[in-house]
């Protein structure tokens, strides 16, 4: 399976994405900015459900950093390593991917978790600080 955009992106990064696509059972992957904004998108997702995962990705991951500093009793946001969300559609997995990039990978719900959680870290290893950063938007 091919991976390209649907419109071109500020930084396509699509292509790191194309090892996962041969894990068994991995039906959509995406690299997203830590602000939401899609980099990177797998071809069978559509534009409109990619800007909405990723925008959906980066708040769940805020959210996620912000319940376990709570939980924790912490001034300062954790590292977040992984979070992986499970439903009887599939199993979506979010990491971090570099500096303010994430990645996303939704998977069938038969998956075997491991794997892909293993290719997703062995991929952002590969190219992480090479390849997947995004420099922080401006505020104002």
């Amino acid at each position: 399976m091919t991976v390209v955009p649907k419109r071109p992106l500020l930084r396509d990064m699509s292509w790191v994405l194309t090892p996962l696509l041969e894990v068994p059972g991995v039906l959509h992957a995406l690299v997203l900015s830590g602000d939401g904004m899609i980099q990177g998108a797998t071809q069978a997702l559509t534009r409109e459900a990619g800007e909405g995962a990723s925008a959906m990705a980066s708040a769940v991951q805020g959210a996620c950093k912000e319940l376990v500093r709570k939980l924790a009793g912490q001034e300062e946001s954790p590292v977040l390593h992984q979070v992986v969300v499970s439903t009887n559609y599939g199993f979506a997995f979010l990491i971090p991917a570099g500096d303010n990039t994430v990645m996303a990978v939704f998977a069938q719900p038969t998956v075997d978790m491991g794997v892909i959680a293993h290719a997703m870290q062995v991929q952002v290893s590969k190219l992480g600080d090479k390849v997947m950063n995004s420099p922080a938007r401006a505020r104002g």
